[in-house]
């Protein structure tokens, strides 16, 4: 079985307002990343996130057509996961881990990176990176190093892999007292490596203008 969690328990500080709750086509981003799940096959959804937003994006009284279920977050993002994991329900094989402001994933991504996780147990959603690298330094000087752009890539999510995989990646993250940004790093702790699937635009609403270029984009789409 195939479930997702789906991380929307930051505070929006960068974005200046909750970018989980703002529309993009009519929906709250929260939304639309639980709609592409849904569509995606997934037969299970748990959303770690505060209670307020919860009821703010409307998700408290929204209805979906599998089990869509709300638990509270960690201090850190790798609590926030662990808590997530914790709600899924029995008999779940495969988990996606997704960051909620990521709403232009779509289900014929979140396929690929599942048809690759359950190929080698370890998979995400990724992009080479094309911009041009610099160094800098503490004031913000670049630094002539040329930085190597070959064979480097821009993690994105879902994140997907076979639950005891990840479940046991965790373990050893709270027993080594680690600090990890995504799952691939939790699951690199154990020395396993994570296959990496190159799909379409899939930005994560940071900044204020992110949203604009989501709209254009999702517009675009339709």
């Amino acid at each position: 079985m195939f479930c997702a969690v789906i991380v929307a328990a930051g505070s929006s500080r960068r974005a200046g307002f909750d970018k989980l709750a703002a529309p993009l086509a009519g929906l709250p981003v929260l939304r639309r990343s639980i709609d592409a799940f849904v569509a995606a096959g997934a037969a299970a959804v748990v959303v770690v996130c505060p209670l307020s937003r919860w009821q703010e994006t409307g998700m408290a009284d929204a209805a979906f057509p599998i089990p869509v279920n709300r638990v509270d977050g960690g201090a850190e993002r790798q609590d926030s996961v662990a808590a997530g994991l914790a709600a899924l329900p029995p008999g779940t094989r495969m988990v996606a881990v997704h960051d909620g402001a990521r709403p232009l994933i779509t289900p014929e991504g979140i396929r690929s990176c599942l048809a690759a996780a359950e190929e080698c147990g370890a998979a995400t959603c990724a992009h080479p990176v094309v911009d041009t690298l610099k160094r800098a330094d503490a004031q913000g000087l670049s630094l002539p190093e040329k930085v190597s752009r070959d064979c480097l890539w821009g993690m994105e999510t879902p994140q997907i892999f076979r639950l005891e995989l990840l479940r046991r990646a965790y373990a050893h993250v709270r027993e080594q007292a680690l600090v990890v940004t995504d799952e691939v790093s939790a699951v690199e702790s154990l020395g396993v490596a994570t296959r990496l699937v190159q799909g379409g635009v899939n930005m994560k609403i940071t900044l204020p203008g992110d949203l604009e270029l989501a709209e254009l984009i999702w517009t675009h789409r339709a």
